[in-house]
């Protein structure tokens, strides 16, 4: 599979964070799978390039030029994708993923996710999105979309479906074997329904 991975850059979070992140490169490139994540030297981004590096993988990095200048790539991916901005860097990303695997970050990880979970929404996007949730850090996001969102009835209860969390790095992959389908036909879903 290409796993689209969405990660922090930061350097000076819980170091449990780039633990799991390493761990989870590792993981995926000894199961075969090929990585594709926002091209990144330090922090989560670096510890998962880092890791499936040293396990034999693929990791394909998607960065734009700004970044290249600041000297923020990663030097030793398999390749390295120039793109002009933030918006093309997270269509590339996404665009032939198997699936999205979201690890603990900043606004930019957020944005990423929000905006795969929008397309899954709509129907464009049908794979599976994971969130790993090291140190419990998806777990008030996750109160947050059932309880404001789809509780506030701005999502249907069925939209929880469309992602899940995991605890550990080993319950990533079944996380995605196991889930739901979701096709096309989401898009008749995708507007809010009455309740009741």
């Amino acid at each position: 599979m290409r796993i689209c991975i969405y990660a922090a850059s930061s350097a000076h979070c819980d170091a449990r964070y780039h633990d799991d992140a390493r761990r989870l490169g590792e993981t995926l490139a000894r199961a075969g799978h090929t990585l594709v994540y926002g091209g990144g030297a330090v922090g989560s981004m670096g510890a998962l390039a880092d890791g499936a590096l040293a396990a034999g993988g693929e990791v394909i990095g998607v960065i734009p030029h700004f970044m290249v200048e600041l000297e923020w790539a990663h030097q030793r991916r398999s390749a390295l994708q120039l793109v002009e901005d933030m918006r093309e860097r997270k269509h590339r990303l996404l665009t032939g993923s198997d699936a999205v695997v979201a690890l603990p970050g900043g606004c930019g990880t957020l944005e990423e996710l929000f905006e795969a979970i929008t397309l899954k929404q709509l129907g464009i996007y049908h794979r599976p999105i994971v969130l790993l949730n090291t140190l419990g850090y998806w777990t008030p996001w996750a109160d947050f979309m059932r309880e404001r969102v789809i509780g506030g009835r701005f999502m249907n209860p069925g939209h929880a479906a469309m992602w899940c969390l995991v605890d550990g790095v080993e319950q990533v992959l079944p996380a995605i074997a196991e889930a739901p389908v979701w096709n096309e036909q989401a898009r008749s879903y995708a507007v809010v329904q009455p309740s009741g």
